[in-house]
């Protein structure tokens, strides 16, 4: 396995998205003594949403899925561009899950190892957070899955 985070995202075939913007007043990382919160991601392109609705009755759930796993490449591409590096990157302390549902649907845990999936790949037992996974009737823009992070960093 490969020994950092940089070359097992090589070693996966993945690219880290250009960081963020931020869409308002806040700051898209907030470093503050070894630790550092990630402002929610949801996943655009072009500036549009991608599959916006909610999920079940308008996005299927291995689509959010999917983007949950986005929103995660481009909390570490901000992590990175703030950190210096994702391989400053020490260990994920906790994951936020914010899926927009339809009534009735009550499975945002699965919508969520989209994003715990993929942090374990890359950081090993360093990326199984403490999670929560919330089925919201409506998020920014009409996202579907937004998610937010706290990590501690070298």
């Amino acid at each position: 396995m490969p020994a950092t985070p940089t070359e097992r995202l090589n070693a996966l075939g993945l690219e880290l998205p250009p960081p963020p913007k931020p869409a308002g007043a806040y700051a898209p990382v907030v470093a503050w003594n070894h630790q550092a919160w990630v402002a929610g991601q949801i996943v655009t392109d072009g500036g549009k949403v991608v599959s916006p609705g909610r999920v079940d009755a308008d996005v299927p759930v291995d689509v959010a899925k999917g983007l949950a796993r986005r929103a995660t490449l481009q909390a570490l591409s901000a992590l990175g561009a703030s950190l210096g590096s994702v391989d400053r990157i020490e260990r994920f302390l906790r994951v936020a899950v914010y899926v927009a549902v339809s009534p009735g649907f009550d499975r945002p845990h699965e919508v969520a190892n989209g994003a715990t999936e993929l942090l374990v790949e890359l950081f090993g037992e360093a990326g199984r957070p403490a999670r929560i996974a919330v089925g919201m009737a409506d998020l920014p823009l009409h996202a579907p899955v937004e998610v937010e992070y706290l990590a501690s960093f070298r």
